[in-house]
């Protein structure tokens, strides 16, 4: 993460598919060659090639005629900001609207390459809400539209302390803490990230979502810098960063 700072490139959404499958084989199998790319897709062989090709001179895959196929740190970086649009669309469409999962996955792919900055935020904004926030609140909705949490133009409500950050919850007895609150081989799942402006959209980008599990792995001497896995990747974050994380025990 760190020093990735670079603004995502203007993709067609059939490449950011590619990226996508790439991804998800390499995490799921180990691998990726152009025949599960394409069983993957449901194309035929001849049609993923040309993609592949287009991607690799875009720097963003690693890719040698009839071998197998690698992600650059570049294209990594494009395919888990897609992801994350994908998995927090299918979220909102199954978990808050109810949909059949493959239905919800449909809605997602389909909206995910279009969903802005602004738009990815607003729904991650909900889920923190969701985590943040007791429950069995009633007008729960009308809650959301006015929590900080969700605008940051508005008084922090009694939840939330002036800093931003929740509160102590005495229905659970758990305190947040942030991933520096982990040591190596410890479980937190992430509650809310606290960051603004591009740096939060590039821990959003990176999958860093509610309710995802983080492990830390690592951290450096001086403790600068550090090393969280995530659904199979590693993912280097800057000290600063990983304040703006808070999570809960796993």
């Amino acid at each position: 993460m760190a020093g990735a700072e670079s603004i995502p490139l203007t993709l067609t959404g059939a490449l950011e598919d590619y990226l996508e499958t790439i991804l998800l084989l390499v995490r799921d199998q180990g691998f990726a060659r152009v025949r599960d790319i394409a069983k993957a897709r449901n194309v035929k062989s001849s049609s993923v090639t040309p993609a592949l090709r287009r991607l690799d001179e875009l720097g963003l895959v690693k890719y040698v005629q009839r071998e197998y196929v690698g992600l650059t740190a570049a294209g990594e970086q494009q395919a888990r900001r897609v992801l994350a649009r994908h998995d927090i669309l299918c979220r909102f469409f199954k978990e808050i609207l109810q949909m059949p999962s493959a239905a919800a996955s449909r809605e997602a792919c389909a909206i995910e390459h279009s969903l802005s900055t602004d738009g990815m935020d607003r729904l991650v904004r909900f889920f923190e809400f969701m985590c943040v926030c007791p429950e069995n609140q009633r007008e729960w909705l009308e809650r959301f539209h006015s929590c900080a949490l969700v605008q940051e133009d508005v008084p922090m409500c009694e939840h939330i302390n002036s800093d931003g950050n929740s509160v102590h919850n005495q229905s659970t007895g758990t305190t947040p803490m942030t991933v520096l609150s982990l040591k190596p081989g410890q479980e937190g799942k992430v509650r809310q990230v606290r960051a603004r402006g591009s740096v939060r959209q590039q821990l959003l980008d990176m999958g860093l979502l509610p309710q995802v599990v983080i492990r830390m792995e690592r951290v450096t001497p001086t403790g600068d810098r550090l090393w969280i896995s995530l659904e199979g990747s590693s993912i280097e974050l800057r000290r600063k960063e990983a304040e703006t994380v808070l999570i809960a025990e796993g």
